[in-house]
């Protein structure tokens, strides 16, 4: 998957993490793009170690939904952090 590729299929899958989870995560557009990014990344790594898949196709349900639970990942992490740093 190119860089392009990835940058879609992050800023896609951050929005869908920030939709599920409920609460208010903040940041705009590029915080979502950033988590998008990182969170492909975290999935893709979970997927291969644990069940020898990764993120290869852009148009692979596999890759999206790695993506996804890497964003959630990653918010939830992000919202413990967040939340520790305001408290």
């Amino acid at each position: 998957m190119g860089f392009l590729g990835w940058i879609m299929l992050g800023l896609i899958a951050g929005s869908i993490a920030k939709a599920i989870l409920p609460g208010r995560q903040g940041g705009g557009w590029l915080a979502t793009l950033l988590l998008g990014v990182i969170g492909p990344v975290l999935g893709g790594w979970i997927g291969s170690s644990l069940f020898g898949i990764g993120i290869y196709q852009f148009w692979s349900l596999r890759s999206w939904l790695l993506a996804i639970v890497g964003s959630l990942i990653v918010l939830v992490v992000w919202g413990f952090i967040r939340g520790r740093r305001n408290a």
